[in-house]
């Protein structure tokens, strides 16, 4: 079944800004609480907020097999479940509904007064209900330069890095949308040049630029994944920040790996881009170092070109560049992440989230978290209003933007904008 939503040339009657990350030709999907305080699964045109169970409910997926309430859920994970086929039809005639030609919802304003909501009207939510959540370590940048700080000896990288993606467990409870502020944590730290640790507030919390992809029901228990067909289970992409406390992390990591300096906040965009609006820009990722596995070889071009722009915002309102990045640079792409995963038998369901780990380029300028921008805390990042940065600090803003853009057209996730608040106090009963 052709992408016929992907028409480059497909203009839409909504009014929209011409530089906007949602053109007709994104049409994503996610969840938001409407001004009638209900929820609902919707898409996004331009500025406008698209009720899809109000859509539905009207009659216009006539004769594509959808439950009735499959839009009126509070997560996209039944919709998900449906599989790649349902996802395309559905995004398929979103486009032919807004298609500048079509004149039936557009002449239909009882309808458009249900359907249609401007992005004051609705407040987004997480988009899935979360299942399980992995953070890989696949940008060969970011793992080599942890190496070479946090490790005084011995070469950067780990022995088995170039031969397969590793990976954590994280915590999914922690997961929040792009505006939900997120606290300082507390935890053991050990001090410089001390032997007995103290819990404190981390003094180095940092942001993590990443991407995530979210999974449908993929495999059963004890059945691998073949890289090759690893794409068919993937819905679509959000951008990740998975905040880290460095100083917590460094002190309990040995010999588990990261814990409760990870697990205390992530923050998501809201709406989830397809792996068939991305496919416009599909292109190679970096070539491997070495022969891999026959599980992890792949024979078409499994990476995206997508640009990822990250700023501070300090809490008196100015707004920093810190660095831009790009998902192709990815060692590991999503299809070697999601074959690895399952390559055990692990089952894979709908919902699961899945991260890449911080995306770094080789340039400082490139770099994607506070670490390396700042090289441990010494190399402070300067600031355009005289103050520096070693790790974030109480009332920062970070801000994520990522976006494709080629000579048709342009689109992108939105934003992740999220404030990092001092630790929480407890009131006193």
């Amino acid at each position: 079944m052709s992408i016929i939503a992907n028409n480059p040339s497909r203009k839409t009657w909504l009014d929209i800004p011409i530089d906007t990350d949602f053109p007709i030709q994104n049409i994503p999907f996610g969840v938001f609480l409407t001004r009638d305080d209900i929820i609902t699964i919707g898409t996004r045109i331009g500025d406008f907020a698209i009720d899809l169970g109000a859509l539905h409910q009207l009659g216009y997926f006539e004769d594509i097999p959808l439950t009735e309430d499959i839009f009126l859920q509070d997560s996209l994970n039944d919709f998900i479940s449906d599989g790649k086929k349902t996802w395309r039809l559905v995004r398929n005639r979103i486009a032919e509904i807004f298609d500048e030609s079509n004149e039936t919802l557009k002449n239909n304003q009882a309808h458009r007064n249900v359907v249609l909501f401007t992005l004051d009207e609705i407040e987004m939510q997480t988009p899935v209900q979360i299942g399980d959540y992995t953070e890989f370590f696949a940008s060969r940048e970011h793992a080599t330069n942890l190496g070479k700080i946090l490790r005084e000896e011995g070469t950067p990288l780990n022995d088995n890095w170039i031969y397969m993606p590793t990976a954590y467990h994280g915590r999914s409870s922690s997961i929040v949308p792009s505006g939900i502020p997120v606290h300082r944590p507390k935890g053991q730290i050990l001090p410089e040049g001390e032997k007995t640790p103290i819990f404190d507030a981390s003094k180095e919390v940092d942001f993590e630029t990443q991407m995530a992809f979210i999974t449908t029901d993929a495999n059963l228990l004890g059945e691998p994944i073949p890289v090759e067909e690893a794409e068919d289970y993937i819905f679509g992409m959000v951008m990740f920040n998975d905040w880290s406390a460095r100083d917590i992390q460094k002190w309990e990591y040995q010999p588990f790996g990261p814990f409760l300096g990870k697990n205390f906040a992530s923050s998501v965009s809201p709406w989830i881009v397809t792996l068939d609006a991305l496919e416009p820009f599909r292109t190679s990722g970096p070539k491997p170092e070495k022969e891999v596995m026959s599980y992890l070889k792949y024979s078409e071009n499994k990476s995206f070109d997508i640009n990822l722009e990250i700023r501070l915002k300090t809490e008196s309102g100015s707004e920093n560049f810190l660095s831009k990045t790009n998902f192709k640079d990815l060692y590991w792409n999503m299809s070697q992440l999601l074959a690895h995963h399952t390559s055990n038998g692990c089952p894979v369901n709908s919902g699961d989230m899945m991260a890449t780990g911080s995306i770094s380029g080789s340039k400082k300028e490139n770099y994607g978290s506070m670490l390396e921008l700042s090289w441990n805390g010494t190399d402070p990042v300067k600031l355009e209003d005289g103050s520096t940065r070693k790790f974030v600090e109480d009332n920062d803003t970070i801000i994520i933007k990522g976006f494709c853009k080629n000579e048709n057209i342009r689109l992108g996730f939105g934003e992740i904008n999220t404030k990092l608040l001092p630790v929480f106090q407890t009131k006193k009963k």
